[in-house]
């Protein structure tokens, strides 16, 4: 019986490669398609309200009402759209092998990096202001040997972080003798002490 090839999770995936960790930005992101979207809901009401106070004799209808609210939340969700088709379709894989980012621009925009976790040498991040710090989401910040990789706006960043080193623990790239917390660093110069 032949072996059933194992299940894709993205186009470029290798046959031998295991999907281990995905992550994206957090919704954030999105705010300025959702306060454009949002404005753009008050579009029908205010249109009606200024037509009732311009035409006193004449109001429009509470249909004429209905049929602009509707087409002005259509309007929001058509403006939206681009904004959140960019922040779902923008993510970010951790595999066995490589590290991949896939970030969407727009409809019709795609980045992809590709980088193998050998590649990797520190993982960091950083949450910086009352708003990243409220809303829990910061910066990660890689050094790898190519340059420097900075992910903006991601969620959770200290889980995140933790998570890609525990990966590249695991798969042998990062020496599982360096220390993951202050816990063990202390236990490390206990050790040594005695």
């Amino acid at each position: 019986m032949a072996k059933k090839a194992p299940e894709k999770y993205f186009d470029d995936q290798f046959d031998d490669e295991e999907v281990l960790f995905v992550f994206r930005k957090h919704p954030i992101v999105m705010r300025k398609g959702l306060v454009i979207g949002m404005g753009a809901w008050l579009i029908g009401p205010v249109y009606t309200l200024i037509l009732t106070y311009a035409r006193p004799h004449n109001p429009p209808s509470l249909t004429f009402f209905w049929l602009s609210l509707v087409f002005s939340i259509l309007l929001g969700v058509i403006i939206l759209f681009p904004f959140w088709i960019a922040w779902y379709y923008s993510v970010f894989i951790v595999t066995d092998q490589r590290l991949i980012q896939i970030t969407q621009k727009g409809l019709f925009h795609r980045t992809v990096v590709d980088l193998t976790l050998s590649q990797i040498q520190m993982v960091n991040y950083q949450i910086a202001g009352l708003q990243e710090t409220m809303l829990g989401y910061g910066t990660i910040m890689m050094q790898t040997y190519v340059g420097d990789l900075v992910i903006h706006d991601v969620h959770h960043p200290a889980k995140i972080q933790k998570k890609i080193l525990t990966i590249l623990r695991e798969e042998g790239v990062v020496s599982t003798n360096l220390p993951l917390n202050k816990e063990e660093v202390h236990e490390e110069e206990t050790e040594e002490a005695s």
